[in-house]
């Protein structure tokens, strides 16, 4: 673990009232002095922790800012280590010059996200504590912003731990037995473990359960709008995200490039991607677009297909309606304020969510948005104490132990040695663990710390 001193800022290099500059390290009270000057005169190295100084911030003998300095002194600090915060008048150019002086003072800028691993490493929080900070640093939503803040307070942390503690138990039990038979008998304790077993995988289940849910809170939905030219793709767009994002016009071939939006829709988001209109065509920038309406399909949770219920079906619509295979479909048949020529009947072999509306009296829209919820949030997800899995990583580490567990309970089933069981049940405590950071790859860290944000 590195102990020399970082310093970055914790806010951003914008004008804005207040900035702040943050150093931590085992040099950091003795860096903080070289350019500070307190009203009081005392040196923040004979002050208390957890203490703010009113004074002047130098460059040698440059005066650079009139500043507020908190100091905290370590273990008691987000890093367990000696922090100084810097608040400073905000603004680009007056955080350069104090992020300057903190450089020529003896610290170093900091990593991505080298304050979080430092309190990771330093164990102030555990792994899945650290990565809720960047998730609610990037929350969209209500939920995303509950979810961060709840697993912060270690409420996956808690479950987790709990069902490791279980599964060493029973490990420590065999392998106690293996070395002392007379004093833990395995007589009957198979059948046991395998009851225990069962009830792990049952509870690891219901946290695989709330994943794809939890995902989808927590990122949004993927939400691609295709069809046909002048369908009214972009109306549909328009009347979703309620201001007139995308051009409409009664020409077709009017978008020609993908348009993307988010909205919220009673607490989750749509990740709305409105694209080109697919249809056969010789023009080199229309088959652009219609390319990447194509890629966007491949990675789209949800596909709103739009087709133009006051005009009989082209080759244009089946050539849309083939590419939306093993994909979650609704059907809008939009302009249902026209005169119709396009049944609910004729679409139900692409997808049995089909709906009628009109974006142009805003008809149907109150029911399209009931149908995504429907589609995507299977079950209770509230701002309770239930504990939601929204990441993949984590996804990942609970199946790899359930695997496991089912492992063990195929050892038993086949009447293997007890030695056997002991194999597969610390794997799945390993994968477990890998979700708190107690069983962890150094590549691994790296690559969850770099994607945090400067300064934190």
């Amino acid at each position: 673990m590195k102990s020399d001193t970082i310093a970055a800022p914790a806010t951003a290099l914008s004008s804005a009232g207040i900035g702040i500059i943050r150093i931590s390290g085992s040099d950091c009270i003795e860096i903080a002095d070289r350019i500070f000057r307190a009203k009081s005169g005392k040196k923040l190295a004979d002050c208390v922790s957890h203490t703010i100084h009113y004074g002047f911030i130098k460059d040698g003998d440059t005066l650079v800012d009139e500043a507020l300095v908190m100091l905290m002194k370590a273990p008691n600090s987000y890093t367990r280590e000696d922090t100084v915060e810097i608040d400073c008048h905000g603004g680009t150019l007056v955080m350069k010059k104090i992020l300057e002086a903190v450089i020529h003072a003896g610290a170093r800028m900091a990593e991505p996200g080298e304050f979080t691993k430092r309190a990771f490493l330093n164990g102030r929080i555990d792994l899945a504590q650290a990565e809720s900070v960047i998730d609610m640093i990037n929350a969209k939503n209500d939920f995303a912003w509950k979810s961060s803040l709840d697993q912060l307070t270690g409420s996956l942390s808690k479950v987790i731990r709990k069902l490791r503690e279980r599964i060493l138990h029973e490990t420590a039990f065999i392998e106690s037995a293996l070395d002392d038979p007379e004093h833990y008998p395995l007589e009957d304790y198979p059948e046991k473990l395998e009851l225990i077993v069962q009830e792990l995988k049952r509870e690891i289940e219901r946290l695989i359960q709330t994943a794809d849910n939890g995902r989808i809170r927590k990122e949004g939905i993927n939400t691609v709008i295709v069809g046909k030219p002048n369908v009214g793709k972009s109306s549909i767009l328009n009347v979703l995200v309620g201001s007139e994002r995308a051009i409409v016009t009664d020409v077709a071939g009017t978008t020609r490039d993908a348009l993307e939006e988010q909205i919220q829709l009673s607490g989750i988001s749509l990740n709305m991607i409105d694209t080109a209109g697919i249809h056969q065509t010789e023009d080199i920038v229309e088959k652009i677009g219609v390319e990447r309406a194509k890629a966007y399909l491949e990675r789209a949770d949800l596909v709103l297909y739009v087709v133009d219920s006051s005009r009989e079906l082209s080759e244009d619509d089946f050539i849309v309606a083939g590419l939306l295979e093993e994909k979650n479909v609704i059907v809008i048949l939009n302009k249902s304020d026209l005169e119709q020529r396009v049944t609910q009947a004729q679409l139900e072999s692409i997808s049995s969510h089909i709906i009628s509306v009109s974006a142009k009296a805003g008809d149907g829209i109150a029911e399209l948005t009931d149908m995504i919820q429907g589609m995507f949030l299977h079950g209770d997800i509230s701002y309770n104490d239930q504990v939601v899995i929204t990441s993949l990583r984590h996804k990942n580490s609970l199946i790899e132990a359930f695997e496991s567990l089912e492992q063990v309970e195929e050892s038993i089933q086949n009447q293997m040695p007890e030695d056997f069981y002991s194999i597969d049940l610390m794997n799945a405590y390993d994968s477990l663990g890998a979700i708190i950071g107690e069983y962890l790859e150094d590549d691994l860290a790296n690559e969850i710390f770099s994607k945090f944000c400067m300064g934190k």
